[in-house]
């Protein structure tokens, strides 16, 4: 039995794991003209900065969450911290673009163990009365790395220079890993003794992989020959996944849940229309604007602040209101600042962006802590994993969808140059599409938040 001081040791380092990971994506995004000027690197590899860790994630986190499932979430989870805090120090010494983005690679492996463990621990450990607002304040540290990152990341780029970002992660990463060997006595594996899928999981790597990196090649000739090789692989998974004692996946908590199943699709639809929101506006502020990268992260904070403020009340509203109605309603929230972006011009009122960020993050907020308690109370204990890893799976597949529409725009607009002042008006150009596609999304994203079924009962 979890007495009260572990639970609140468990709900710390996962708070803390939480938000390693969205400082560091959230810094980075300021540190990308600084990134660009050392490695004289075009729009596009900025973007694979950016989206390489998002590949890793996507591609590891489910099989660790079964890993997790079987062998300890415990193990899986300080193992994660481990290398992402060394993926980090890597990173910080990069000697050139490509060993950066190699680096991120790393860091989405540790970022997969995370995610996979950290969520699926607190909901086991905390009742369904107390779940929705456990769940907010980890997901309340999530907001609050999105917060400090810009404004954090901008001061250290400006100072001491961009690999800065990455080694501040090193003690916050050593600190959660002595903090859970010495505070967290159980261990969690519901499934202890089963085989683990590893065909299976090489089956999903592979379509996984190719799905994101057919995506990010989008509007490339190859891109469509990479989606094709994702179909292929997707027909050999379920056929394997119906035939497997262990499967990976057990398909039938899709076919027969549809709150897990909408509840999972309002989560990818919703990070892929706001995930790369921070990535144009900081470009947007830095070039367009002519802004500092720590006025531009001063800026950015607006939308996270606002998501932290609110995401723990959303959680616990979620265990009295039923979280569809929530969720449903910060969905339409986020249509509404997303479309505000669409008229962006040169000479924007600053107010103007700002109420708009923070319209943003409160719809953001809504959405989020509600429709993870919706996901996780959907399950039973032994599938805790799978969802866990469904969740950050969700996010990852969202955010590369996010970033594909953006980098989409830039090959479009922009081509493969350095972005330099003649290229300005087409840098415009290329957000404001973005911002279009990102609103319909969100649009279609609300009947699907709509459509899941409900958790509360009686």
């Amino acid at each position: 039995m979890v007495d009260e001081r572990e639970k609140r040791v468990i709900l710390l380092v996962a708070s803390l794991a939480s938000f390693l990971v969205p400082y560091t994506g959230s810094s980075i995004t300021v540190a990308l003209p600084a990134m660009a000027t050392q490695f004289n690197a075009d729009a596009v590899t900025l973007g694979w900065i950016t989206s390489a860790y998002i590949v890793s994630a996507a591609v590891f986190i489910v099989p660790f969450g079964r890993l997790g499932d079987i062998l300890g979430r415990k193990k899986l989870f300080v193992l994660g911290v481990l290398i992402f805090t060394a993926s980090s120090l890597a990173s910080a010494f990069s000697p050139s673009a490509v060993f950066l983005i190699l680096a991120r690679f790393a860091q989405g492996i540790g970022g997969a163990m995370l995610f996979a463990t950290s969520v699926a621990i607190v909901t086991q450990v905390y009742p369904p009365g107390e779940r929705g607002r456990a769940l907010g304040i980890t997901i309340a540290t999530v907001y609050a790395g999105l917060s400090i990152g810009p404004f954090l990341g901008g001061f250290l780029t400006d100072t001491f220079g961009w690999p800065a970002i990455f080694l501040i992660n090193v003690p916050i990463g050593l600190a959660t890993i002595v903090l859970t060997l010495q505070g967290v006595v159980h261990e969690w594996a519901d499934s202890a003794g089963e085989r683990f899928d590893w065909v299976g999981s090489m089956i999903y790597a592979m379509m996984l992989f190719c799905a994101i990196f057919g995506i990010l090649l989008i509007p490339g000739p190859a891109s469509g020959i990479w989606i094709l090789c994702s179909m292929g692989f997707l027909a050999v998974f379920l056929w394997w996944e119906k035939r497997c004692s262990s499967p990976l996946l057990d398909l039938t908590i899709f076919s027969h849940n549809r709150t897990f199943l909408f509840s999972n699709i309002a989560a990818m639809i919703n990070y892929g229309a706001t995930f790369a929101v921070a990535v144009l506006l900081s470009l947007y502020f830095q070039y367009i604007r002519e802004f500092s990268a720590e006025t531009a992260g001063l800026i950015l904070i607006a939308q996270p602040v606002v998501q932290t403020l609110f995401s723990p009340l959303a959680g616990r509203a979620s265990d009295r209101i039923e979280p569809r109605i929530v969720a449903t309603a910060g969905m339409a929230i986020t249509a509404m600042g997303l479309a505000l972006f669409i008229f962006l011009t040169p000479t924007t009122p600053l107010p103007v962006i700002i109420i708009s960020l923070m319209v943003l993050g409160f719809g953001y907020a809504l959405f989020s802590s509600p429709n993870t308690n919706a996901i996780m109370s959907s399950v039973d204990n032994r599938y805790l994993g799978i969802a866990s890893s469904m969740v950050a799976t969700m996010r990852s597949l969202g955010q590369v969808l996010s970033m594909a529409i953006a980098m989409f725009c830039f090959s479009v607009f922009i081509g493969n140059v350095v972005i330099t002042p003649s290229v300005y008006p087409a840098l415009l150009t290329s957000i404001t599409v973005a911002f279009t596609l990102f609103t319909c999304l969100c649009i279609a994203g609300v009947g699907s938040s709509y459509l899941r079924g409900t958790i509360h009962h009686g």
